[in-house]
């Protein structure tokens, strides 16, 4: 029997519960966050792709699938495919009156997600929500949040490779009156606070939770209201790079504010 990928028990889960909007988000979130093997027309040159394009009725879709085997499955034969983030296909694929085909006919995941569908996506992957600038005045620990958001934080910071030291879930009260909830990042790496306030904002978005209700702070690890987020604050350890590591940005859908073009 072959091992269900994530995509697959998230569309199962939403086909089981098919009026609970927070499965629905969910399968999306997964959706955008899998690496995708795109049927493409020709081989991969320069920063551009050629996908394939089918016609059916007065729609007009390209195919992914989440494992290559499956793509195979479905040609027939060797096939030339980009591999690219959800995320990436739905920013390359918005506005352009495309849907997305995804696992047709070869896995139990198979559906069709029409265009307005992959549009929404993309533009609710770019919202990202203001960050903290008020003052604050306490710290608490953090209380009334729904478990499943704390799942989704804990699963978009595990993948937030080398952007922070650690980060804290506090409640706080501010000097200009109100409480609420923020995500404190630690030592954050120069450049990677767009990129941590987006993490924060999916996990809040396809978790079926309102933008509003986390702020996103940045400390330095010198900041004497650290040692206050480190006492009372729900810890998340962010993964230190692989030492040595090298990452190429050369190839296609790599940088994730520059997707690669339609040709």
């Amino acid at each position: 029997m072959t091992e269900k990928t994530l995509i697959d028990l998230a569309h199962s889960a939403m086909e089981r519960a098919p009026e609970d909007p927070t499965l629905r988000l969910q399968f999306y979130e997964k959706l955008a966050a899998s690496e995708l093997f795109l049927l493409i027309t020709e081989e991969v040159t320069g920063d551009s792709v050629s996908p394939e394009v089918f016609d059916l009725s007065d729609s007009r879709f390209v195919l992914v699938f989440d494992r290559e085997e499956r793509l195979v499955q479905f040609t027939g034969r060797v096939a030339p495919y980009a591999s690219l983030s959800g995320r990436i296909i739905a920013a390359m694929l918005a506005g352009q009156g495309i849907g997305l085909g995804v696992n047709l006919d070869v896995a139990p995941s198979s559906i069709l997600i029409p265009a307005d569908a992959v549009d929404w996506l993309a533009n609710t992957l770019q919202a990202a929500p203001e960050q903290l600038e008020t003052r604050l005045q306490e710290f608490s620990a953090p209380r009334g949040l729904p478990e499943i958001l704390l799942t989704a934080l804990d699963g978009k910071l595990a993948s937030a490779t080398g952007l922070a030291r650690t980060a804290y879930l506090v409640g706080v009260s501010y000097e200009q009156g109100g409480q609420g909830h923020l995500l404190a990042f630690i030592d954050a790496r120069p450049g990677a606070q767009s990129a941590l306030v987006q993490a924060a904002n999916e996990a809040l978005t396809f978790s079926g939770i309102e933008a509003g209700s986390i702020d996103v702070g940045f400390f330095d690890s010198a900041d004497p209201l650290v040692g206050s987020l480190a006492g009372c604050g729900l810890r998340f350890d962010l993964p230190d790079p692989v030492q040595g590591q090298k990452t190429s940005m050369s190839a296609p859908g790599m940088d994730r504010d520059k997707p690669p073009l339609l040709r």
